[in-house]
């Protein structure tokens, strides 16, 4: 009997300790920012930007990208300040981001090159986990403005290390627009450490 009595009280302990941890994982996995403003200005990619816990190194395909002003155009587009990650070229070029820790949520600002569209270029982001697939999402802009902004996010409850952010279709109505884009504002969250063990 007290065995029995033993073993209830030490199961009744470790899920009230398992609880905790729980709930002391998920206070903690909180959402961080990158807002470029500390990104050395008017560098080319690959950078390696901290925020937070997090390290994010930014990295490119073809002519890249730089960090310039948000205002570089003349005018900022809705949502953009400080410093953003401005394309080098008018050409389509995927911009890399591969993280220290593995994330649940990721989402950024961008800003399209378009002019008074009737439509809008259709964006993807796809997150790998170790090389390998593990999801994407499309997101196009409410078009009409000049460079229109939206966020483009993802998410991932297994977690992912990186992601590609790529132009992915034209908009389907002709009008004046270019196959590039800026960006600012990633947010993303860590993938609570809790869930991770015994699959890593």
């Amino acid at each position: 009997m007290k065995a029995r009595v033993r073993y209830r009280g030490i199961r009744q302990w470790m899920l009230t300790a398992c609880l905790a941890g729980v709930s002391a994982h998920a206070a903690g996995a909180q959402s961080v920012l990158f807002d470029f403003d500390n990104a050395p200005l008017h560098t080319s990619l690959p950078v390696t930007l901290s925020a937070g816990s997090i390290s994010a190194r930014f990295s490119a395909t073809g002519y890249g990208y730089s960090i310039q002003e948000a205002g570089v155009l003349g005018f900022l587009p809705t949502g953009f300040s400080g410093y953003a990650i401005y394309p080098n070229s008018i050409y389509t070029t995927d911009l890399m981001v591969a993280f220290s820790v593995p994330i649940t949520d990721f989402s950024i600002l961008y800003a399209i090159n378009e002019l008074a569209c009737d439509s809008s270029a259709t964006m993807e982001a796809t997150g790998y986990r170790n090389a390998t697939l593990a999801a994407s999402n499309t997101q196009s802009a409410v078009p009409g403005p000049t460079w229109p902004t939206a966020v483009l996010s993802l998410s991932v409850n297994q977690g992912f290390d990186s992601v590609v952010v790529h132009y992915k279709s034209p908009p389907p109505f002709a009008c004046d627009w270019g196959p590039n884009f800026m960006v600012d504002n990633m947010l993303v969250t860590p993938l609570d450490p809790i869930f991770t063990n015994g699959f890593e």
